[in-house]
């Protein structure tokens, strides 16, 4: 009896082993199965799969990291404009030999003003240079900076407005006509500049990028790079403006917040840089031969001018500490 039932054992042992182990590479077990794997795929990724192509998801970052590399090249560039593009950002149609053409004027108006004031030459050439170089320049600086103030007042309006159109059915292009045609100053005049450089065949994605050139603020260059990216990797614009909307209102509350904490700072700036000025007039009202000694002698105007350049140097470090950047 032992001696049939070992080989009988043994038999039953070699035949488990081998259903565990022959029979599903016979019986097309795991090719099934691998099968049935490939059909939960996408026929689309099976087949780069099997060519060994790129990840998608691979491909659409490195459309993104390329697209940031193109508009930061293009924002680096943009720190230095020549003079017809800062008219332009400044919000004025003047051509560049207009604008040439009056600082020159003011600065001969400047000189022959200080000579009929009987002024040194050394003083009226100091007035020129800065009525014809300095004056015009600060004031296309300002003019820049209350155009950019009242843009980003109004571009979060106008990104609200596409949203709105995109979640309703309507294309961005149509959105941004819309804004070209109903929305205020100067937002309207940028969206219009948009239109116009898309009908002479310029893709949308670069056209809103050439905002930035005339608007060189962080918002524009947010908007350019959400249009951008939708544009090479697609995505839901609509979610994508609506979260640029709010980042825009937010950092709009965020420059609010700052103005108001810098305030006091500022104050205390404007009271330290007007004090000397304002003991020097008391003292002149009150005893003007005691102080006359400072225009009046050599020496006196030399400290003068040496309390002046100070003033002016820690005006402007105050002024650089009390400046946030965000």
């Amino acid at each position: 009896m032992d001696g049939i039932l070992v080989p009988l054992l043994a038999t039953l042992a070699a035949g488990g082993l081998a259903y565990v182990f022959i029979f599903p590479l016979l019986s097309g077990e795991r090719e099934a199965e691998r099968r049935i794997r490939d059909v939960g795929m996408t026929d689309a990724v099976v087949r780069r799969a099997k060519r060994g192509g790129p990840d998608p998801a691979v491909t659409r970052r490195q459309q993104v990291e390329e697209t940031l590399k193109e508009l930061e090249a293009r924002r680096r560039n943009a720190r230095r404009p020549p003079l017809q593009v800062r008219l332009a950002q400044a919000g004025l149609d003047w051509s560049r030999q207009r604008f040439i053409f009056i600082s020159v004027a003011l600065g001969i108006l400047a000189f022959i003003a200080a000579l009929v004031f009987r002024w040194p030459v050394y003083l009226a050439l100091g007035l020129a240079f800065v009525a014809g170089l300095g004056l015009p320049r600060w004031l296309l600086g300002w003019l820049k900076n209350r155009r950019e103030q009242k843009f980003l007042r109004e571009f979060p309006n106008a990104v609200d407005v596409i949203v709105r159109g995109v979640k309703s059915g309507l294309p961005l292009g149509d959105c941004i006509r819309i804004i070209a045609s109903e929305a205020q100053e100067p937002v309207r005049g940028e969206f219009r500049h948009v239109v116009e450089t898309q009908a002479l065949g310029i893709p949308l994605s670069d056209a809103c990028a050439r905002m930035f050139e005339r608007v060189p603020v962080a918002e524009t260059s947010f908007f350019a790079i959400v249009v951008a990216i939708q544009a090479k990797s697609g995505g839901n614009l609509s979610e994508t403006l609506g979260n640029l909307s709010r980042v825009l209102r937010d950092r709009r509350k965020m420059h609010g917040k700052i103005q108001a904490m810098s305030m006091e700072a500022k104050a205390s700036a404007a009271i330290i840089g007007s004090l000397p000025i304002a003991v020097m007039l008391l003292v002149y009202l009150s005893t003007p031969s005691y102080i006359s000694l400072l225009w009046t002698e050599p020496l006196g105007r030399l400290m003068l001018a040496g309390s002046a350049f100070w003033m002016l140097t820690g005006i402007l470090v105050m002024r650089k500490m009390i400046n946030f950047d965000f």
